[in-house]
Order: structure tokens, then sequence, then C-alpha cells
């Protein structure tokens, strides 16, 4: 059974005791056994030691290469938040001039000054790392007798290439990042992009070709009393340069069921996040439990035992603070939340007061660098709620914007079912990022909440994490400022209208400046009549578990909750984009008339008269829920000064379609789900959802096929180090559209050398092909053009199609460290760029733009490049993350 059948299935299948394990073909690991050179190349030190294997019954050892010395680049570039950057290493590596540097060579940058490379030791720690240096480049030089696999460990980075191929980096500096890596006969070069922080570098020799990794498990909490029927995750690592097939984990539970659960296919030198199931008895005393793993191989009725690993799980009480894992619908992977659940009126220390039949849930956002499990630990129970503590699917994530805001509202459609609370009475609240996460969703989503309480947040990517803005935009800055247009907190916060407002913040947080706060007290306190500002008197950033659990602002949510639908009687609301955010009460904007820029709608509604009435700008169709009303006389509607007929109740919706056409209003049927709408709008990132799969191209050159490997590999362990991701990777001769029809398609490699690009694009209006971008009636042309778009995947109504392509290798290369897993970051639906972006910025984009409602060029908004003399304006940047 797959993780995805098991999410879908009520019932999973368990197995007896495994059965006869074969060994691991001797030539992978003959092949993980290939020695290295132990002398010094360049500026390279290497150090040896060894240490015993993992897994006793390993018979390869296991061997460290540590170094001592590497050349240093300071800062080059600025990383961070911003679409396209200017990186003249990076411009060398895409035209294909790079070389090995020497100490003494010299970069020079867009501005004319220039940067040296120089020799550095590694300090006591074994690190290198000093001010300057975030941006910059540090590079190793390999030396390898003959061709072997290692496991690349290293932290602090924000990329590296080996031997030309980008491999993720450790940013945060996890510490758990292991990638296989081949390095070939000779010498092999290592060029890391650094990060923030002190880049440490180590090469290990693999135990095995296949292992499991447990330093990054996903693991849930199991509860006595309970039956155990639940999922978790671990890191599979592919140390061959074969494709496994055939896979599955086998859990034993505590000695008592073994259950297999089959695992996708992982591509050469590579790794993936696998979701596998764990079924057992009920457990009758708190403590802990025992989980036995087998990677396996299956053979027909044959099964290899490639790999074994041992988790622990803890057992709580049913009332203790816990961590609850499931199958998310973004990715297919396994994802937790913490819980703190309501506190039954009957226990001990329980009041009261504030109880119902059915608790209240609290959706509780973390900080950066917190786990969702830490952040429900700071929470005593509550007997009227439960409260619940999403992930953002890592410690720094997505700062709750993007597949962070996505995990949030997963986990509150997901907890509100397990947990049946009570709709009417969810509540929001985080601090710091996690108090930004409450306004940006708050402000996203206003009917989801009844009242939110950020504490010590942050307003918005421009206010605090470091984007600017253009101050003479150009017609192409603005489309790339309107893909960014959800993250704008203050353009929507008219939404908060809808909703209870809680501002908590400390008066001396240098973290977090009050003066966030301030400004949106500000901007409330000119209209909002339900809002309660407190700022705690000497306090810093984190002044303790009350500062997250603050009685007033949990007594200020008690006394709030969501109105019935026949009680609202008017919706102001407004919606960067559909397919961020629709609905708002009875009122869903379904599209707009130009993509991305500002929706709203200000309606009134009579539910005794059957009316509604008001006002829209940029919507071109709307969805009105009558479900709460009395079926009978004719609904009356008055639309932009516009007087509509009366119009006979549905006969099988309940729910009335409006579109605007030409500036008049007209009822029509229910949407095809070809057009643009909630479920499938754009821009670009969004292709990264439903389950998506990484389509890699293998019908060009061998060096495109590289690429397109190399790149769809880059991406999965991007999203899976940013987002705990398990993003599955395919090839155009594997693909099979029929198994695969509603789940979305990110294809890697253009018309010429991905074979499935007839099945999918056959018919979008953009073709790209080698040196050459044909978008509608307008091309670009040349061999360094990358481009990026999304489109309606033929055959379903719910999938799109992503592409990351390029015209040539050189545009191949560019793309492959456009940033589009950062939060912050925003595409439209459609990009072209040349590799000038990498010594000029915004002003290398070619062509740019949106679909329109009906994922037309023709009705979209699109601009090509500007003249050079209309070139003007600052570029968008950021502070490094």
């Amino acid at each position: 059974m797959t993780l995805e059948q098991y999410r879908n299935s009520s019932q999973m299948a368990t197995g007896g005791a495994a059965r006869r394990a074969f060994r691991f073909p001797r030539v992978i690991l003959f092949l993980c056994g290939l020695a290295f050179l132990p002398v010094a190349y360049f500026s390279l030190g290497v150090a040896q030691s060894r240490r015993e294997p993992a897994d006793a019954s390993t018979t390869v050892p296991a061997e460290t290469l540590t170094f001592t010395e590497c050349e240093i680049l300071p800062s080059v570039a600025r990383p961070g938040r911003s679409a396209f950057h200017q990186d003249p290493v990076e411009s060398q590596i895409v035209a294909g001039t790079w070389k090995a540097p020497k100490p003494g060579y010299t970069v020079t940058l867009a501005s004319g000054s220039v940067r040296k490379w120089e020799r550095v030791k590694a300090d006591k720690d074994g690190g290198f790392g000093r001010a300057g240096l975030n941006g910059g480049y540090a590079y190793f030089a390999v030396p390898a007798k003959q061709t072997s696999i290692m496991l690349l460990e290293a932290s602090g980075h924000i990329m590296v290439y080996v031997n030309g191929e980008p491999h993720t980096g450790d940013t945060y500096g996890y510490g758990y990042v292991r990638l296989p890596v081949l390095l070939k006969e000779g010498t092999n070069d290592l060029l890391f992009q650094l990060g923030r922080g002190k880049l440490k570098v180590k090469l290990i020799r693999p135990r095995a070709g296949a292992l499991l990794d447990t330093s990054d498990s996903t693991l849930p909490d199991l509860v006595v009393g309970e039956q155990v029927k639940t999922c978790a995750a671990l890191v599979l690592i592919n140390a061959t340069t074969q494709r496994l097939d055939d896979l599955s984990i086998q859990t034993t539970l505590g000695g008592n069921h073994a259950v297999l659960t089959q695992v996708p296919s992982i591509p050469p030198l590579s790794t993936h996040k696998a979701g596998f199931q764990m079924v057992g008895p009920a457990l009758q005393a708190e403590g802990s439990c025992s989980v036995n793993v087998k990677l396996l191989r299956h053979e027909g009725e044959k099964q290899e035992l490639l790999d074994t690993a041992s988790l622990n799980l803890r057992v709580l009480r049913p009332e203790q603070t816990r961590k609850c894992t499931f199958v998310s619908e973004i990715d297919g992977s396994v994802q937790y939340y913490g819980l703190v659940p309501a506190k039954s009126p009957g226990e001990a220390g329980a009041k009261r007061e504030n109880t119902a039949n059915r608790p209240g849930l609290v959706l509780s956002l973390h900080g950066a660098g917190v786990e969702g499990i830490g952040q429900a630990s700071c929470y005593a129970p509550k007997t009227w709620v439960n409260v619940v503590a999403p992930t953002n699917r890592r410690p720094y994530g997505f700062d709750w914007e993007d597949w962070g805001r996505l995990d949030a509202l997963e986990v509150l459609e997901l907890a509100q079912k397990r947990l049946s609370t009570d709709p009417q009475r969810t509540y929001l609240t985080g601090h710091s990022m996690g108090g930004h996460g409450t306004w940006h969703i708050g402000v996203t989503y206003p009917d989801r909440f009844a009242a939110i309480g950020p504490s010590a947040g942050w307003v918005s990517m421009w206010s605090y994490a470091g984007m600017r803005r253009p101050e003479q935009p150009d017609a192409l800055q603005e489309i790339l400022l309107r893909a960014a247009q959800a993250s704008d907190t203050l353009a929507l916060v008219h939404n908060l209208d809808h909703e209870g407002v809680y501002i908590l913040h400390g008066d001396k947080d240098t973290n977090v400046p009050v003066q966030q706060a301030r400004t949106m007290r500000q901007e409330l306190g000119s209209f909002h009549p339900d809002l309660v500002y407190y700022e705690q008197p000497g306090a810093e950033h984190w002044w303790g578990n009350a500062c997250v659990d603050w009685p007033p602002m949990i007594d200020f949510f008690s006394r709030h909750t969501i109105p019935a639908l026949d009680k609202v009687t008017r919706v102001d609301f407004q919606a960067a984009s559909p397919g961020v955010s629709a609905r708002c009460r009875w009122a869903t904007i379904e599209s707009q008339l130009h993509a991305f820029r500002l929706s709203s709608i200000h309606l009134s509604h009579d539910p005794g008269k059957r009316s509604f009435a008001g006002k829209t700008e940029n919507v071109a169709r709307l969805a009105l829920d009558i479900a709460h009303l009395v079926p009978g006389k004719p609904i009356e509607i008055h639309l932009d000064g516009q007087i509509l007929p009366a119009l006979a109740w549905p006969d099988a919706e309940h729910r009335i379609w409006l579109t605007q056409t030409a500036g008049k209003w007209s009822v029509t049927g229910p949407p095809s789900p070809h057009l643009k709408g909630p479920a499938r709008y754009g821009s670009f990132k969004d292709a990264f959802r439903h389950h998506a799969l990484l389509l890699v191209g293998t019908h060009g050159t061998p060096e495109e096929n590289a690429w397109a490997s190399a790149k769809a590999r880059f991406d999965a362990e991007t999203f899976w180090y940013r987002g705990n991701g398990a993003l599955e990777i395919v090839t155009d001769q594997s693909f099979d559209p029929e198994k695969t029809r509603d789940r979305n398609v990110v294809l890697y490699g253009n018309a010429d050398t991905n074979s499935a690009w007839k099945t999918l694009l056959a018919e979008s209006p953009v073709q790209v092909h080698r040196g050459r971008v044909q978008c509608g009636t307008h091309a670009e042309e040349g061999t360094d053009l990358a481009c990026a778009f999304i489109r309606p995947r033929p055959g379903s109504d719910l999938a799109s199609v992503g592409v990351v392509s390029g015209t040539g290798l050189n545009g191949m290369r560019l793309i492959d460290r456009w940033p589009y897993f950062m939060s912050g970051v925003a595409y439209p639906d459609l990009v072209v760029t040349s590799s000038e972006t990498l010594t000029k910025g915004n002003a290398g984009i070619r062509f740019a733009g949106f679909f329109g409602p009906d994922w037309s060029m023709e009705s979209g908004d699109f601009e090509p490049r500007n003249p050079p003399a209309k070139r003007g304006g600052a570029e968008t940047g950021s502070r490094p993350e």
C-alpha cells in the first residue's frame, strides 16, 4: 500500500514477520568503498578519520574527509528575497567560463569594485567563516584516485556546486543535510555559496548504497489507550548511480505488527523524505515504544534487505501535549502539528466556565527557529478550546506565507475534523514570525477566525524582512510587484474588520521593534471597532510563555464567535488573487479582470428581502452563496449600478454565479473548470502543489539531460530542506499521464528535450525550443534564455503544469538558482529572462505577465522587455536571509 492509499483508506494492511532478506549487490558496496587520495591539492588540506559503521551488520568501513584550507571569495552577491539577483561568479558558471580559482584571482562586480580570492585556514572547530562572507564563495578541490560516491555533509551555505551540479545548502545550520555526490577520478570542484553562518564541510563514505537516515525524522506521539494507526517519515539516501525501484518500508511496532508501505522510486545519487505507516494495538502505559524499520527492495516474490533503522516514539496520556502526524495534500509528505487537548470539565484543576458541548480551536503559529511542538508546549490546557500548532513545514520554513500558509490552513481544516471543534469558535495567534503569520493569514482569510492575536509580530516583507519597492518601477517591475501582492499586509488590512484583533508586544523588543505593532494600531485605529492593544512594559522579544499564552488575549478570544451566514448582512473584502484567497462569508471572488491586481467587493445583503447589492473592483466573476436562505421567492441583485432581472431560485445549486463582460453583469451557470478559478489560478509557484511530480527530460543531448536531472534533484532537495517536502522525480520515459491525471507536473526541459511536452503542452501559447521562446505572437531568441510558466493540465479540472526551461545550456543553468522556494519571492504566470539578469538585475527580464481568465494570452496582461532608454528605477532588492 502506498502512503497516498493509506491517507484515503480507513484500513491498513498488516503483515506477519519479515520475509527472508537478501544482501545488497556487491558491486554497489564496491563503488561505495573506493578510496581517496589523502593529499592536499591547491589550497586543500584533507584529514582522515575512522569511525564505526552505524549498522553493526554493515561490513563497509566508514571514512570521513575533513578540510583544513580552502579558497574564499568575500561577498559578491546579495542573496535574499529577490526574484532575480546579480552575481558575477554565477554569471561565469552560466556562460561556461568559470575556472577553479587560485589565491589572488579577482572577480569584478557590476559596480566596478573588485573582490579577490584568498586562501583561508579552518578555525579550531574546523569551520570557515568571518564577517562579510554572506553571498561570497568558498572553493575546495577534492582529489580522488578513482570514481567514488561520498556523502557530502555541510552546513552554513546557501547551495553548493559539485562538479558543476547544484545541490541544496544548509543555510540555517540544521545539521542533517547529507547528500550523495559522485566524485570523478582526478580533481573534483566543490564551490559553496556562503550563507550567514560558519561553513563546515565533511565528506563521508556511505556504509551502504541505500540508507535510512533518521536524523531528520517526522514522528508522531502515541496515546495511551488508542489503537496505533498513524504515519511517520524519514530520509532515504540512494548512494548509487542506479535508480532504486520497487522499494518499500516495513515497520514493526513494539515487536507486534509488520506493515509494508510502498515508496516512490529514488533517482541515482539523491535523497527522498519517505513517509510510511505504523499500526499496532493500543498501548496501556505511558513511556516509549520502539519501531523497527526496514528498507526493502522487491523482485517478484523475493525481498532484498537494503538497510535497517530503529525509532523510539513517545507514549503519552490523552491529556498531554503531543505531536500528531498526517499526510499532506500539498505534496504527499508526512507533516505534523502540535496539540494541546482541551481539558475536560471534570479534570483536576479544570474550570467550568467557558465550556460548551464542542470545544473551540486556537491555531497558534510559531516563530523563526521554533518547532510546532515547542509552540504548543508554551500553553496550559484550556477547558473550552484546543490549541493546535502547525509547523510552517520547518522551524524557519516560509514565514507562514506560500506553502507555510497552506500548511496552516491544511492543519486547521484537518484538526477541526479530527477534534470535532465548533467552527464558529476558531481563533488565530502567533509570536514573532508567527505574529507576522497571524497578520498575513488573518488579512487573507478573514472569515475563518472569530478573532486574531499577533504577539511581537512584524507586518510584512517590506516593513521588516528586507524587501524593497522600486522607486520608479517600469512595466516589468510592476508585473513582479503584482505577483507579490498577496504578501502586502497593509494593502489588505481592511479585511481585519471581520475579526476581533488583540495586539501584544513588548515595548523593549529589539528583535521585532515595537513600531511594527504601533503601525498596525494606527492603521486599524482609523476604522476597526473591536481592537485591543497592549504593550508589556520593559519586555524584550521573548518574555516567557505569557507572551504566547497571554490570559487577557485568551479571554478576548472566548468572547468572540464567527457569525452564522444568515446573520451577515455586509461583506467588505479584498483579495490579491482568487488562487490565494477568494471567499469571505457568502461571497466569492472567482476571477479577476486583471490577475493579481487587488480586487474588492463591498456588498450588502438583506436575507428577508432576499437581495444583494453593492459594488466591485477588478472582479470578472462573482459567486454568491444562498444556502442560508429558504428556497422559494426570487433573488434580487443590484451590482455596480446595474439592476439584474429577478432571479428564480436555482434548481440544483445553492450558489449564484455572475460574470462581468464589457462592463455588464449577467447571471451565468457554474463556470467551466477550464477557466481560471480558486482551485487553479497561478502564479508559477502554484505548480508545486497537488502532489507535484518533477518530470525530467531525457531526449536532449547528454548535457541537456544531465542538466534536467540535476535541476529536478536540486529542486527536490531544496523543497525537502525548506519545506520538509517529498517531491517525486520521474523521467519522460516512465511518465504515465493516466495514472497521474490530477497531480501537478513540473516539466524540466523544452519541446526538443522532453518528450512529455507534446502530451502536456502541445496547445500552450508558450513554446520553448532550442534558441527560441515563442509567447503567442511575441518571440525571444538566444541560447541564454530561461523561462518558467504555468498552464492548466490537459484532461484535469484541478492540476497544473509548471515549466522550468531554457533555450540552451546557458539558459538552463541560468534558471538553476531562481529562488522560487523562498517566501516573499514571487513570479507571475510567465517570465522569460536572459543571462543579463546576473549582471544587470531586472533589466535582463525579456517578457513577463499573467494569462487571462480563460488562460489565453490575448485576455492576459503581458509586458515585453522595455527599450533600454526606458529602463529605470531601483531594482527590487533585499537583505540576505
